[in-house]
């Protein structure tokens, strides 16, 4: 069974009105904390059995600043999304990794932790046989798998952080597919008969990051120095491949609303030193620069880069900067949680094509990341966040854009290219410009289809599978293979399609979403998918006050900052 292209329809007016009565309240018997134990997926029944008893997770109010006031398990098959305020990026959301659906009874199991961050429990073509730490993750085929069935009976996800070492793999034949060709591997992959390159469209960006709670980075001055004193066109023309370009702005300009504003300064290193000076620094400063030596689309060679920024904050600045390489996920916890005291190369690559993808997550009101958060920047951010026609948000866009360039949370470097390589006896290879692509979709030629196995190499070792609580590529990508979504992005597009749930569909005011979920979907441990399952996927995250909100951060970055808050936290 195919997966059939997603169609938005108008939800029936008595959809609000269902919501409206049935609404819960913070505290009820439907909270996030008895989520795993009332109304599980394994004896809840199915589509209108009268015995199921839907669970719910709520805010007291919208005052905490949110966007979700309450989700509810309506009916086995039946979840509403009861929001503060409209959303355009709502379906786009919801097909996002993280907010995979997992059974209510595992995460209760778990309290939200210990196995559940190397053992996820999914609906997915695939499931988790073994994690041999430091080497490998070996994936088997789900028989019970509502769609289209995988065509390898296993697969093993490793990890090699050279471009040239992936390459050799699978030049040798050892792996299937390899991620991020090293930009001097593309002519090598493209010349050859038995190699396939896979140019990927995906929208990203390098940036060089300041925490303005660490000297001398409160100083705007000093950031607006920094900004003109890097030479980016030059840093681009030696380390990235053909179909990269400089970042006039955060966001790349095939994202809507990107690029409204004022583009980013010009290379200027005598302004630059002249500012430095007027900011108490004519000499320049000691500082450092982090850095995780993993290879990513927006960041092909991360020691390389990390070295030519070393050299031209010397030459240009005067500053002095020692280069830090930092295991990948301490780097990821250090640097998201604003506690680096110098320079960071950090990037990102967009998770579904909306600019709030970009924006709000990095310069919300809730993100420590680059320190005190700016005003000036979320702000117009929050404004813009609710209003769904994009004429209208541009102006708010260019205001916050050009709140970025003036207060310089961090330096925009590259947008970059990327591709990927498999074996031509890989059928099906392809990758998407969004999210990561499907084993399931992909099959090596044998003349034994009952015993197939792929092999596939990405940069890094995952730092964990429990998705909803991770915002790394690396580790998304198994997490994909394994936990399904309400929806999912198409292959070709950011569209979304159909995937746990068969449709999305919103009131007038885009503030009520009722989802209808596919009937008859088992998870891997056998129990039966059902709306509650959804509720405590999303209160494990969403719900600050749940005893499962444990994870393995307990930052939940990607609940906090693109639902605008957890709701329910906990008084200091």
């Amino acid at each position: 069974m195919t997966k059939k292209l997603y169609s938005l329809i108008a939800l029936l007016a008595v959809a609000s009105l269902v919501l409206a009565a049935c609404a819960p309240a913070a505290g009820d018997a439907g909270s996030a904390g008895d989520a795993g134990d009332a109304g599980t997926s394994g004896d809840a029944g199915s589509a209108g059995d009268a015995a199921f008893e839907g669970t719910s997770v709520a805010s007291e109010s919208c005052d905490y600043g949110g966007k979700i006031l309450s989700i509810e398990a309506v009916d086995a098959l039946t979840v509403v999304f009861n929001l503060c305020k409209p959303d355009p990026a709502f379906l786009a959301k919801i097909a996002f990794t993280p907010f995979g659906i997992q059974p209510s009874e595992w995460i209760a199991e778990t309290g939200g932790a210990g196995e559940l961050l190397e053992h996820p429990i999914g609906t997915g073509p695939y499931m988790v046989q073994e994690w041999d730490r430091g080497n490998q993750i070996v994936f088997t085929r789900f028989d019970d798998y509502w769609g289209e069935a995988g065509a390898a009976a296993t697969v093993t996800l490793r990890w090699l952080t050279e471009g040239a070492a992936r390459l050799q793999e699978l030049q040798a034949g050892t792996a299937d597919f390899i991620t991020n060709l090293a930009p001097d591997d593309y002519a090598t992959v493209i010349g050859s008969d038995d190699l396939v390159f896979i140019p990927q469209d995906n929208p990203n960006v390098l940036y060089l990051a300041m925490t303005n709670t660490f000297a001398p980075f409160d100083n705007q001055l000093v950031r607006q120095a920094i900004a003109m004193g890097i030479d980016r066109q030059r840093i681009v023309d030696n380390f990235y491949p053909e179909g990269s370009e400089v970042a006039d702005y955060f966001t790349p300009c095939s994202i809507p609303n990107g690029c409204e504003g004022d583009s980013w300064y010009e290379f200027d290193p005598e302004a630059a030193r002249a500012l430095l000076a007027e900011a108490g620094y004519p000499d320049g400063f000691e500082t450092s620069i982090y850095y995780r030596d993993v290879f990513r689309a927006y960041l092909p060679e991360p020691p390389l880069v990390a070295q030519e920024l070393q050299a031209q904050l010397a030459a240009n600045l005067g500053i002095t900067a020692a280069v830090v390489p930092m295991e990948s996920g301490e780097f990821i916890a250090a640097s998201t949680d604003g506690q680096l005291d110098g320079f960071y190369l950090l990037g990102w690559g967009a998770d579904y094509p909306h600019v709030t993808n970009f924006l709000d997550f990095h310069f919300g009101s809730g993100n420590p990341q680059f320190g005190d958060p700016f005003a000036e920047i979320y702000g117009p951010l929050e404004e813009a966040s609710s209003i769904a026609d994009l004429a209208t948000a541009a102006p708010l866009y260019a205001e916050a854009n050009n709140a970025i360039r003036d207060l310089v949370p961090m330096v925009p470097i590259a947008h970059g290219g990327v591709a990927h390589a498999a074996l031509a006896t890989l059928d099906g290879a392809y990758y998407p410009p969004f999210g990561a692509n499907e084993f399931y979709r992909m099959s090596p030629t044998t003349d034994d289809p009952d015993y197939v196995d792929m092999v596939y190499v990405q940069n890094a070792e995952p730092i964990s599978l429990y998705c909803a609580d991770e915002t790394d590529g690396e580790s998304l990508r198994p997490c994909q293979q394994v936990v399904e979504t309400l929806l999912d992005y198409a292959t070709d597009s950011g569209d979304t399609v159909p995937e746990l749930a068969t449709s999305c569909t919103s009131n007038e005011d885009s503030t009520v979403w009722t989802c209808s979920l596919r009937s008859g979907v088992l998870f891997h441990d056998g129990s039966a998918f059902d709306a509650n399952d959804v509720v405590a996927s999303f209160a494990a995250g969403l719900d600050a006050s749940s005893p499962y909100h444990v994870g393995n951060t307990g930052g939940f970055d990607y609940f906090s900052y693109l639902w605008d808050g957890l709701m329910n936290v906990p008084a200091e």
